[in-house]
């Protein structure tokens, strides 16, 4: 009886575990993008990371950059590279909540950035992402 209660309780603690997020959409990370360049995004190559070296300020959140260059241009028009809906996930938006993301599901739609909690959450983002995108729109003044 004593086995089965230490292995019941390693299996709950395991399962506690796996309950843990460790996925990036779950970062208590303070800076936006978990310290992706939102520039980068918009260079046609795979997002870059930024560094504490390179920062701006927007919105009250936190952004670092791969270079002195992004961060420059980012400081001339943020609304141009910020991510939209502060970062927060477009399709968590879109059905009325904010929740984190992972900075590597993302997709630049008519020139801004949205990104999503995960790349699967992403996939079914992409299925109607005009709609999507009008839904978060309509949500996110009682959200912000």
């Amino acid at each position: 009886m004593m086995n089965r209660r230490i292995v019941l309780g390693l299996a709950a603690a395991g399962v506690a575990a796996i309950a843990l997020p460790s996925d990036p959409a779950f970062a208590k990370d303070p800076l936006a993008l978990t310290g992706y360049d939102p520039v980068s995004y918009f260079s046609g190559r795979a997002p870059a990371k930024g560094s504490s070296e390179f920062t701006a300020q927007h919105r009250g959140k936190t952004y670092q950059f791969s270079s002195a260059q992004n961060r420059d241009a980012f400081a001339a028009n943020p609304s141009r590279f910020a991510p939209q809906y502060d970062g927060y996930c477009a399709y968590g938006v879109a059905r009325g909540y904010k929740v984190g993301v992972d900075p590597l599901a993302y997709k630049v739609v008519d020139g801004k950035l949205y990104v999503n909690y995960s790349r699967s959450v992403q996939r079914t983002w992409s299925r109607d992402v005009p709609g999507f995108i009008s839904k978060a729109n309509q949500n996110w003044p009682s959200l912000n």
